[in-house]
């Protein structure tokens, strides 16, 4: 049955010489897969480049409720990027989180107050001016709300451990050895604060800003399973 839908694209694989599989964040029916059908001509109804990653886009597709690919037969930009495509530093973050969101999201089911929050997050990224190399890590606390997995910040005081398994803070090491020593918690509790708007007042050095990284990246894969490791994790690392 034809359906419009609308979506945030996540991640691309080439299928064979005449089509390719995408992997979409629907707002209407959550992860979905399609056939999207490599671009032969200019009067082509799916062009390939509406495919890149995090691409906020509106397509029709045969949706096949006995099939886990479902063809695409027409699709149009939903939103026209102003810098995100054109800036290194930026496209870094887009390929970044759309591996993450991949992986993270799974088959996550229709979820509209995350779709809500995904497409604000890469608009606000697309038109911001500067000052957003904290935008990755602010986006990962808070998709960490969406999912269930948002730590208990309740009891925070200065000097505490923040418990890896039990998603909380401690005054002591917990005895099961996954947890992040005080200097670092700290961190991570001011990026609970943080949002878009102000995180630019929140400074970091390099190396702080990837111990950072890695300890949400640990946080989520001990949380979600089957969370594989990030190719562009490195890369992100390097710009910022």
């Amino acid at each position: 049955m034809l359906q419009k839908l609308s979506g945030v694209v996540l991640h691309t694989v080439k299928y064979n010489d005449k089509s390719n599989i995408v992997h979409i964040f629907t707002e209407q029916s959550g992860k979905l897969s399609f056939l999207v059908p490599v671009q032969r001509s200019r009067k082509s109804t799916v062009r390939a480049v509406l495919f890149q990653p995090l691409s906020l886009v509106e397509f029709e597709a045969d949706i096949r409720p006995k099939s886990g690919i479902h063809p695409i037969r027409e699709a149009k930009a939903s939103y026209i990027f102003h810098t995100l495509p054109y800036d290194p530093y930026k496209s870094a973050i887009a390929l970044f989180l759309a591996e993450f969101l991949y992986r993270a999201l799974r088959e996550e089911g229709e979820n509209a107050p995350l779709f809500a929050y995904l497409v604000h997050s890469i608009q606000w990224l697309d038109v911001c001016e500067g000052k957003f190399a904290n935008f990755h890590l602010v986006f990962l606390m808070r998709l960490s709300r969406f999912l269930g997995l948002y730590p208990n910040t309740d009891n925070y005081v200065e000097g505490d451990c923040f418990d890896l398994l039990n998603a909380c803070f401690t005054a002591t090491p917990p005895l099961h050895g996954m947890f992040v020593r005080p200097q670092e918690s700290a961190h991570i509790c001011q990026l609970m604060r943080m949002n878009y708007e102000t995180m630019h007042l929140f400074a970091m050095n390099r190396m702080e800003r990837n111990r950072c990284l890695d300890i949400i990246n640990e946080y989520y894969r001990l949380h979600l399973p089957d969370f594989q490791e990030l190719k562009s994790l490195s890369v992100l690392q390097e710009l910022f």
